[in-house]
C-alpha cells in the first residue's frame, strides 16, 4: 500500500530546493556551536530567560494582551541593548574562536595511548604537590589562545612529565608564584602572571591562586588546575566556577577531554583497525 503525501506537503516540498537544505543545515550548526558554547557557563541561564519573555511576548501578542505585550516589547528591547554587556566574556570567546579558525572544532594532539599517559603524568605531580602542600597553578589551553598571558612570563618549550611539573613548582624560585600555562602535550611558559576575578562573593580562605584560576576562566575557554599552598587540595576553575577537594579520579575526569576526543571519528576507527584494536 503506497503513502499518498497530502497536496499541501507536496506544494511545500516542491518550494524547497537543495540549496535552502544547505541552508538550514549551516544555520542549525551554527546554532548547535553557540549553544554548546555556552552551555554550562553562566549565560546560558540568562539565554533561557530571554527565551521565556520571547514566548509570554508572543502569547500575550496572540491574546491580544496590549498592555503587557507592549511591556514585554520594552523589556526585549532594554534585554537586547544591554546583551553586548552581559555576554562580554562569551562574545569575546566567540570571536576569538572565529579569528583562530576553530569555531567548528579542534585538532586532537594526541592518540589514546599517549593520551592517557600523559593525564596519568599530570595526574601523579599535581597529587605529589598537593601531599607536600606545595602551591601550583597550571593553566590548559583550549581553542582560545592564551598567547597574551604567556608572553608576560618566562617562555619554555618543554615536553610535560611528571618530574618537569615537580620541579617547576620548587618553592622560592622564580617560576613557583606563577602559573604554567600548557598547549597540547607541551609546557609552554611558566611564571605568567593571570588575571583575578572580580567576583566579591567568594569565600576569604581562598587565595591569589583561586582568585587568578577563577579570573582567567571567566576570561577564557582554559581548564586551570590549583593546588593550594595552605591545605593541599586540589581545585579545578572552569567557565567561571570552581570545583573543590577533587580526588585524584576526579582530577583524571576533568583532565582526560583536554586531550582524548569523546567519540570515535573515522580516522581514529581506521587508526585502530590498522593497530587491531
Amino acid at each position: 500500500m503506497l503513502f499518498h503525501i497530502p497536496i499541501q506537503i507536496q506544494g511545500i516540498l516542491s518550494t524547497i530546493s537543495f540549496l535552502d537544505v544547505v541552508d538550514i543545515l549551516i544555520v542549525a550548526l551554527i546554532l548547535y556551536k553557540l549553544y554548546a558554547m555556552l552551555q554550562g557557563t553562566r549565560a546560558i541561564t540568562l539565554v533561557k530567560g530571554l527565551l521565556v519573555i520571547l514566548a509570554l511576548t508572543l502569547v500575550c501578542n496572540w491574546l491580544s494582551l496590549h498592555v503587557i505585550y507592549w511591556l514585554l516589547q520594552q523589556t526585549l528591547t532594554l534585554l537586547f541593548v544591554a546583551l553586548p554587556i552581559v555576554f562580554q566574556p562569551e562574545l569575546r570567546r566567540t570571536l576569538e574562536h572565529l579569528g583562530q579558525g576553530r569555531f567548528l572544532g579542534k585538532s586532537l594532539f594526541l592518540d589514546d595511548d599517549d593520551a592517557r599517559n600523559l593525564v596519568n603524568a599530570i595526574d601523579r605531580a599535581v597529587m605529589k604537590l598537593s601531599s607536600e602542600k606545595t602551591g601550583a597553578l597550571l593553566v590548559f589551553e583550549r581553542d582560545m589562545g592564551l598567547k597574551e598571558f604567556t608572553m608576560k612570563g618566562i617562555q619554555m618549550d618543554a615536553l610535560i612529565s611528571a618530574e618537569l611539573l615537580g620541579n617547576v613548582f620548587v618553592p622560592n624560585t622564580p617560576l613557583h608564584d606563577g602559573a604554567a600555562i600548557f598547549r597540547g602535550s607541551r609546557l609552554v611558559a611558566a611564571g605568567c602572571m593571570l588575571p583575578l576575578t572580580d567576583n566579591s562573593s567568594l569565600s576569604m580562605e581562598l587565595g591569589s591562586r583561586h582568585r587568578a584560576a577563577l579570573g582567567l576562566s571567566e576570561q577564557t575557554d582554559a581548564l586551570i588546575v590549583v593546588v593550594s599552598e595552605e591545605t593541599g587540595t586540589v581545585s579545578i576553575a572552569e567557565n567561571g566556577r570552581l570545583a573543590r577537594r577533587l580526588s585524584s579520579e576526579h582530577l583524571k575526569t576533568y583532565l582526560r577531554p583536554l586531550f582524548i576526543p569523546k567519540t570515535t571519528g573515522l580516522k581514529d576507527m581506521f587508526s585502530n583497525w590498522r593497530k587491531g584494536k
